[in-house]
């Protein structure tokens, strides 16, 4: 955040009056500050306050450059909630009411302070301290200030990743940064939540100083917040409903992938694929590893394949399609700099350039480049976007499977796009619109619009697409739970699905023993997905017979939960909630359950307790408000309750929520073995069935009467029942009842 030495001038925004209010929207005049406040209902439990000064507001004709940021950050931009306004006259200050049914918005001013209500309950308030203010640097910039009150238990979270505890609380979050690592939500399981909808500098200082105050700043023009009320679920519902969802994947992602090693032949990792097939090992898909293998010819606009590593790229993708495994392939938006495309395209003005003397500014080599300068595409400019998107999607024409792609660039200021944008908003929008176009190249022309595109970047609206790649970690039990963090951090923040890897080929392998290397594939299994790496030392291979037993074990539960974890993405289109769902996320109620961080639950149904140390001794909490069954022994166990279990690297900490029902595919090697017509083969129940189960392109109800479920949409499976449960079948229905 801007020094306190570094602020010329504080403008704190006090003397409000009312002018006028319609059914989703009040507008306010800050008379003093000469700007305009509007507040709006924009969904139900959701309010939007803008400020800014009145021009900015009121203009009803914002330029094309506008309304491409406004559709990258907003799925939704019309309100759809309706608004109740009212005065408080009984105040000392003048205040006024905003209602959405129950929950309430109040505002006041001198200074102007606001808080929201449920019922009788305060979730939030502003800090009269801080409350809003316009900060002026001695550089010209403005920065909005906004404190927030905490509580002294409050915890906070999202905002993106973190390998470190969940509650992000005494963090400080700088959002214009790739090493941040930043997303924009935050929220408290007390039942509110912020979103700052800026591509701009956003800054969260997360009462690092005890002073028990969430201090935003955000370098921009117009202040732009979303406020939510509700439980975690309903705030990432209606963020991700506001912000954008996932497309679906098809169904050969969900299988399982290998990464090929660095400076590994195409042959090599061919010949791997082969000996997973003769291991009786599942596999769908590899990923080559970097530089790109494909991208812009030195001297045409057209692209083409590395030859000293894919001579002939039809001939080998296809021997992959022949094992039934596709290919995904790293590439890049840009050029390398000592090419006659580099010289051209800058000449166009099509590479981004620099302010000060209008050159194409080269950055250093990175892993895509294999360390070779480069140029960036600027792809702010609508036909070079175009270029790109259209050149990305021969490439899958001729069979590739899914594009590889980080394009979270450290751009430095001093760099102008040809739309406009400079700085942190350069830095925000270029991933947003390089996984746009490709996007738009993989799956945009499909019905539905089906398919993936592998990265690790992070920024505003990322949940709207389905593949979230795991960070790089180390070879060890701390590299183990760094996975599960990030990838619990992300789902906290809006991700869906962050995939794990099952080692790093780049980074020491000693610390890999066999029992590190099962615990982490089992949890691995139960996640969104994951992937091997191509290292001999780090693949099944390398390991004792006992220990190959136990991976093909816990990939054929892979295999049988492919229709399971599908669902639960197909659930996350339509809720916005993850595949991984932390404990807070998923429990917000029980506090207790809170500081048990690396428990998470697999959809709604499954609670899953990763084994994080040597030993096959566990410590599981299992959340109030349940019973559970251990999957392992069919024992029931009240919620609310701690248990150490014994656990042996044949099985994981596993326990299914009572109410619920795990429906499971057959056994395969690969996803094209599935039978599209009956992709489910068995279904497991925990205590009587209240819930209707998450899977994949199956409708199957649950209906209660008489003190009995009966379901539909299971035919010819089969079922177990729990422990004094008894199935009945009737035609095409199900009957499950208490034994008599």
């Amino acid at each position: 955040m801007p020094p306190k030495s570094d602020f010329a001038h504080v403008t704190q925004l006090n003397v409000l009056q009312f002018l006028t209010a319609k059914s989703t929207r009040a507008d306010f005049s800050i008379e003093d500050a000469g700007m305009q406040l509007h507040i709006e209902a924009h969904a139900p439990g959701v309010y939007r306050l803008r400020c800014a000064q009145a021009s900015v507001l009121l203009d009803e004709k914002p330029g094309a450059r506008t309304r491409l940021h406004t559709e990258l950050l907003l799925a939704r931009q019309e309100a759809v909630g309706e608004l109740a306004v009212s005065s408080i006259p009984e105040r000392e200050q003048q205040g006024w009411r905003l209602e959405q049914g129950d929950i309430v918005l109040e505002i006041s001013h001198s200074p102007l302070q606001f808080s929201i209500s449920k019922g009788d309950d305060c979730l939030l308030r502003s800090d009269p301290r801080q409350a809003l203010s316009v900060v002026q640097t001695e550089s010209g910039e403005q920065v909005w200030r906004l404190g927030l009150d905490l509580d002294g238990d409050d915890a906070l979270y999202g905002l993106g990743e973190t390998a470190g505890e969940l509650d992000r609380r005494g963090q400080r979050v700088e959002a214009d940064h790739p090493q941040a690592r930043a997303l924009p939500l935050a929220w408290s399981p007390k039942g509110w939540g912020i979103y700052v909808n800026s591509l701009g500098r956003v800054e969260h200082d997360l009462d690092t100083d005890g002073s028990e105050v969430y201090s935003i700043y955000l370098h921009a023009n117009i202040l732009d917040i979303f406020l939510f009320v509700g439980e975690p679920a309903e705030i990432l519902n209606q963020y991700t409903a506001l912000t954008g969802r996932a497309g679906q994947p098809a169904l050969w992602p969900m299988g399982v992938w290998l990464d090929q090693a660095p400076g590994q032949t195409v042959a090599a990792t061919l010949d791997q694929v082969r000996q997973f097939r003769q291991s009786g090992l599942g596999l769908d898909a590899v990923q080559l590893a970097d530089p790109a293998v494909y991208g812009f010819q030195a001297d045409k606009p057209a692209f083409e394949w590395d030859a000293a590593r894919v001579a002939d790229p039809r001939s080998v993708l296809s021997d992959f399609q022949e094992q039934a495994v596709q290919v995904a392939a790293p590439t890049f938006p840009g050029v390398l700099a000592d090419t006659i495309m580099f010289t051209e395209w800058e000449d166009r003005g099509w590479l981004l350039m620099n302010d000060e003397d209008g050159s194409a500014h080269v950055f250093e080599g990175c892993a895509a480049t294999a360390g070779r300068p480069f140029a960036l595409l600027d792809l702010t400019y609508k036909d070079v976007y175009k270029l790109w998107s259209e050149r990305q999607r021969q490439a899958f024409d001729e069979g590739l499977g899914a594009p590889v792609c980080d394009a979270q660039y450290d751009i430095p200021d001093g760099i102008t796009a040809r739309g406009g944008e400079s700085g942190a908003v350069l830095r925000t929008i270029y991933p947003m619109l390089a996984r746009s176009a490709l996007f738009d190249a993989v799956a945009g022309h499909k019905t539905p619009q089906e398919g993936v595109m592998v990265s690790t970047d992070l920024f505003p609206g990322v949940q709207r697409y389905a593949w979230q790649r795991g960070p790089l970690v180390e070879n060890s039990w701390a590299g183990f739970e760094h996975s599960l963090r990030t990838a619990l951090s992300l789902g906290a923040s809006g991700v869906h699905v962050q995939t794990h890897l099952l080692g790093n080929s780049q980074a020491p392998v000693q610390g890999m023993t066999p029992e590190l290397y099962i615990r982490w594939l089992a949890a691995s299994v139960f996640s969104g997905n994951f992937s091997f790496q191509g290292l001999p030392a780090l693949l099944p291979s390398a390991f004792d017979d006992e220990t190959q037993a136990l991976v093909r074990h816990w990939l054929q539960w892979r295999y049988r939960l492919v229709p399971y974890v599908l669902g639960l993405i197909e659930d996350a289109v339509r809720t916005g909630l993850p595949v991984q769902r932390s404990m807070a996320l998923a429990f917000p109620e029980d506090p207790i359950a809170h500081a048990w961080d690396t428990q998470y639950l697999l959809g709604p149904a499954l609670l899953v307790a990763p084994v994080l140390e040597p030993g096959q001794e566990a410590k599981v909490y299992l959340p109030a408000g349940d019973a559970w069954w251990d999957l392992n022994t069919g024992w029931r166990y009240e919620g609310g309750t701690t248990w150490t279990v014994r656990a042996g690297l044949d099985t994981l900490p596993i326990f299914g929520r009572e109410g619920h029902m795990l429906c499971l595919g057959p056994l395969a090697q690969h996803t094209g073995e599935f039978n599209s017509a009956r992709l489910l083969d068995e279904v497991w129940m925990f205590g009587m069935p209240e819930h209707s189960p998450v899977v994949m392109r199956n409708k199957i109800r649950v209906m209660q009467m008489q003190g009995s479920s009966y379901i539909k949409g299971l035919e010819g499976l089969r079922i177990l029942p729990s422990e004094g449960l008894e199935v009945k079948r009737r035609g095409a229905e199900v009957r499950i009842s208490r034994i008599r």
